[in-house]
């Protein structure tokens, strides 16, 4: 992976770039997750917030009212392309690897979080740490 990568929204209303290397690899089996992925688990990056840098349109965001530890998705208001999650607590931004000029780069993903919630048919790689929940971050 170089030490630039682009991406952007599906419409092109949105880019952006990350200027360093992502700090963890991962798929999330939640059950949110599969409603904003179409079903399967969500392939994401974990990058430092001054380290992506975006351009174009502003992103909307949602964040469940019902939930007091709920992430905020942001998105494209005209494609609707989610780009990235901010969750309560963690410092690094959650990039959908999707969202990739050259998704590629991604290389697959080191760990597979929230396995308790994924479906029978979601596939994980041979050989990568598995949480039922989030990993402890001791």
């Amino acid at each position: 992976m170089g030490e630039e990568m682009r991406g952007g929204c599906f419409c092109g209303s949105i880019r952006y770039a990350v200027t360093s290397r992502p700090k963890l690899r991962a798929q999330c089996h939640c059950r949110a997750c599969q409603y904003f992925s179409g079903g399967g688990p969500n392939y994401y990056m974990l990058i430092s917030p001054q380290h992506i840098h975006f351009s174009g349109d502003p992103a909307r965001k949602y964040r469940n009212p019902e939930k007091p530890d709920a992430v905020t998705r942001s998105f494209c208001g005209t494609c609707g392309t989610h780009l990235i999650t901010e969750r309560p607590g963690l410092r690094e931004i959650v990039l959908k690897v999707g969202t990739l000029d050259e998704p590629g780069a991604f290389r697959g993903p080191k760990i597979a979080i929230f396995c308790e919630e994924k479906q029978d048919w979601h596939m994980i790689p041979e050989g990568i740490t598995t949480f039922d929940t989030l990993p402890s971050s001791n």
